[in-house]
């Protein structure tokens, strides 16, 4: 079964030895940032450094001409990967015989919350989440979609994975987040990270909503939840909190405005790459779910892309909702962390793998080479040895 390892640009660039080790796991592959988020990361094994602060989300190399006079563009790196830290990387990972592909991180960007804060969601209490664009503002969409493209389709590359392609909403790992105090459940989650912003307080109404109306209406719903009522999760209870029929409206709009976004960056990325370059999107088959693995419809994405990419560290269960569709080629990649210090369990990923096979995953993703101990990596050359 096909292995792709995630790799940021700064464990390579500076790090001779790198390439070779990551090669020597034995996965065939890696996935490179080519657009990322803010974060700290650590670098144990790089020559120079061993934490890299990442201060904003950016792009890993220099921008290209087509955001000339745009409002909305992307950020270039700063000191943490210069000039195109991207490029430079993907040379010395393919100099060493792997295959590269690009992973675009897309609708979680706090720089450009900041800066242009009716980019973000609105929720119904007139909250701005600034590192959740509203994906269903035409501006950031068309931004979101051309860099798609762009962070995409590098030199040299053979694919690409994007991260974020859909809502994002309340849950987010922010800087000292101190946001757990009240448990609001799959539900509450739901409800908090509805947007209230024009466009889409437009769209309510054209699903037969009046926005001010439904912003009360939510408000009301998640009352007793911030008082310790219990969430008894799913979408049932979001029917249960908001009425079936204005929770459905809800889901109506924002299910239409991510499907149409993954359907326009999916054509853009296509329309940039030569034959043959995999287009793959993170996804949950959970639509309504927010977040890094975009909510999906499984039939639809697989539709309109080459396949997914699904989170199975907590468990393989999301494989199956695509599992039944993953055919003619689609690629169902379970993803797994293999740091154990970020809750994944190397020492169990021969197992894990092989359960993911049973249940429909075509090929594995490792979350990741750069971030992992020296006996998390050895414990991932010897489960892949054994495949």
């Amino acid at each position: 079964m096909k292995a792709s390892a995630f790799v940021y640009p700064w464990d390579v660039a500076g790090d001779p030895e790198a390439p070779a080790r990551i090669a020597s796991l034995g996965a065939g592959q890696v996935t490179l940032a080519s657009a990322y988020h803010s974060t700290r990361a650590l670098t144990p094994r790089h020559p120079r450094h061993r934490i890299v602060t990442a201060e904003y989300a950016a792009v890993l190399y220099p921008p290209g001409e087509r955001w000339a006079g745009r409002g909305l563009r992307p950020y270039p790196a700063g000191r943490w990967a210069p000039g195109d830290a991207y490029g430079e990387a993907a040379t010395a990972l393919t100099a060493a015989g792997l295959e590269v592909h690009t992973w675009v991180v897309l609708a979680h960007n706090s720089r450009l919350g900041a800066e242009h804060p009716d980019t973000s969601v609105v929720n119904a209490y007139g909250d701005r989440y600034p590192w959740a664009p509203c994906i269903a503002q035409p501006a950031t969409r068309a931004y979101l979609v051309d860099l798609a493209a762009e962070a995409a389709v590098r030199p040299g590359a053979r694919g690409t994975e994007l991260e974020s392609l859909g809502w994002y909403g309340l849950q987010h790992l922010h800087a000292h987040d101190k946001t757990s105090g009240v448990g609001l459940g799959d539900a509450g989650q739901y409800l908090m990270s509805l947007c209230f912003c024009p466009s889409c307080a437009a769209g309510y109404g054209e699903q037969g909503l009046d926005p001010a109306r439904l912003a009360a209406g939510v408000r009301a719903a998640l009352e007793p939840l911030w008082r310790g009522a219990a969430d008894d999760g799913g979408w049932p209870a979001v029917e249960k909190l908001l009425g079936q029929d204005t929770a459905a409206a809800t889901r109506a709009w924002r299910d239409t405005v991510a499907r149409t976004l993954q359907e326009e960056a999916v054509a853009a990325v296509r329309a940039a790459a030569p034959v043959g370059f995999q287009v793959l999107l993170h996804a949950d088959p959970v639509t309504y779910h927010c977040g890094a693995n975009a909510g999906v419809d499984p039939a639809h994405v697989l539709g309109i892309a080459d396949g997914v990419v699904v989170p199975c560290t907590g468990g393989t269960g999301p494989l199956a909702p695509f599992a039944g569709r993953a055919d003619g080629g689609k690629v169902l990649a379970a993803n797994f962390t293999v740091v154990t210090g970020m809750g994944g369990s190397p020492a169990t990923l021969a197992s894990d793998a092989a359960r993911a096979r049973a249940e429909g995953a075509t090929e594995l993703r490792l979350y990741h080479a750069g971030l992992a101990s020296d006996d998390d990596l050895s414990a991932v050359r010897e489960a892949l040895s054994g495949r």
